[in-house]
C-alpha cells in the first residue's frame, strides 16, 4: 500500500473530463504559472491558509501555539513560518475558522474508498476519476498505484498534467490512463520561462511522445490577455497540432477565482489588474482552430 499528499477531493465534477467525475488534487507542482488558480497546490508541504475576514483578533491562536510562532502584525495574528511546526493548534482552537490546514496525507486504500463511493454516477454518466493538482506526476509511485486500482475496477481514468515531468514517468502510467488533459500554455520558450518558470521543451516533447503512443489527449489552453492570446502563439499551437493527434482543444479563458488564495497564503499575485479576454476574442481564437479542422471547445 502506498500513500500520497493531496489537498482536495472534489465530487460531482463536470469540467475535468467526460461525465460526472471525482477529481483528486495532488499537492506539489514544479511550475509557477502567474495565473495559477490553485496556489495551494504549488508547495509539496502542508500549509495553513488564513482568512482575514473571519478573524476577530481574539488571540486564542497566539495563546494555544506551543511554538510561540504567532505574533500580531498589521492588526492581525501572523504565523512565523520558520517557527511553525504545523501542529494545527491554531486551526483547532480558532472559534471563527479563520485558519484552514491545506494538505492531507492519504493512503491508496483511503483514496480508493472515496473514489468508489460514486461508481454508480460514473457508470450512468460515462464519468470516472481525474487526478489533477498541482502536478500528479510529481508523485508518480502513488499515482501509478491508484491508477492500477481504478483500472482493476473498470473506472475511467484521466490525468490532468502540465506535461512537465520525466518521460519515464509518463511511460509508466500511460497504459492505465484513459485520457490525458494536457496543458499547453505558451509556445514561445522565453515567454514560457518568464510566466511559467521553466522551459517548455520537455512539455512539447512529452505530448508528441504520448501522441505517438496513441494516447487519448484533450489539449487545454488557458487564454490570458497580452500573455498568450496573440496570433503567434495560436498559430504555433495549430502547427503543433498538425503533427500530433488530440481529440479536442479546450480554450480556458482567464479568471480571478483563485486570487484571494494568494493573500490567504501570503503569496504575491502578479496579475491582479488582469481582466478576462473578451467573448469576441475567444471566438476569434476558436475560429482559427476550427478552420484548421480542429475540434474546439471554450471552457471545460
Amino acid at each position: 500500500m502506498t500513500s500520497g499528499t493531496i489537498f482536495n477531493i472534489q465530487k460531482y465534477s463536470i469540467h475535468d473530463g467526460p461525465g460526472i467525475r471525482t477529481t483528486v488534487f495532488f499537492k506539489g507542482c514544479p511550475l509557477k504559472c502567474w495565473w495559477c488558480h490553485n496556489p495551494e497546490s504549488q508547495n509539496t508541504n502542508h500549509e495553513i491558509m488564513f482568512f482575514e475576514e473571519r478573524c476577530t483578533v481574539c488571540g486564542k491562536c497566539i495563546k494555544k501555539c506551543p511554538q510561540n510562532a504567532i505574533k500580531i502584525n498589521n492588526n492581525f495574528p501572523e504565523i512565523d513560518k520558520f517557527k511553525c511546526t504545523l501542529c494545527e493548534k491554531c486551526v483547532d482552537f480558532c472559534p471563527n475558522n479563520a485558519r484552514e490546514h491545506v494538505g492531507r496525507n492519504i493512503t491508496s486504500n483511503e483514496l480508493i474508498k472515496e473514489i468508489v463511493k460514486d461508481e454508480v454516477f460514473y457508470e450512468q454518466s460515462g464519468g470516472g476519476v481525474t487526478f489533477s493538482g498541482g502536478e500528479p506526476l510529481m508523485q508518480v509511485d502513488f499515482l501509478d498505484h491508484i491508477l492500477k486500482r481504478c483500472k482493476d475496477r473498470g473506472i475511467h481514468t484521466a490525468v490532468d498534467t502540465s506535461g512537465y515531468a520525466p518521460w519515464k514517468s509518463f511511460e509508466r502510467i500511460a497504459s492505465k490512463v484513459d485520457l490525458f488533459l494536457y496543458d499547453i500554455k505558451i509556445m514561445d520558450n522565453e515567454k514560457h520561462k518568464k510566466y511559467i518558470g521553466a522551459e517548455n521543451d520537455i512539455i512539447l516533447k512529452n505530448i508528441e511522445n504520448l501522441s505517438n503512443m496513441g494516447c487519448n489527449i484533450y489539449l487545454r489552453m488557458p487564454i490570458i490577455k497580452e500573455i498568450n492570446d496573440d496570433n503567434d502563439h495560436i498559430e504555433k499551437t495549430i502547427k503543433l497540432l498538425s503533427i500530433i493527434n488530440v481529440e479536442q482543444v479546450n480554450l480556458l479563458p482567464y479568471h480571478k477565482i483563485g486570487m484571494d488564495k494568494y493573500r490567504r497564503l501570503k503569496m504575491n499575485y502578479k496579475l491582479s489588474g488582469m481582466e478576462k479576454p473578451s467573448d469576441e476574442r475567444m471566438e476569434e481564437i476558436s475560429q482559427k482552430f476550427k478552420k484548421a479542422g480542429i475540434k474546439i471547445k471554450i471552457g471545460g
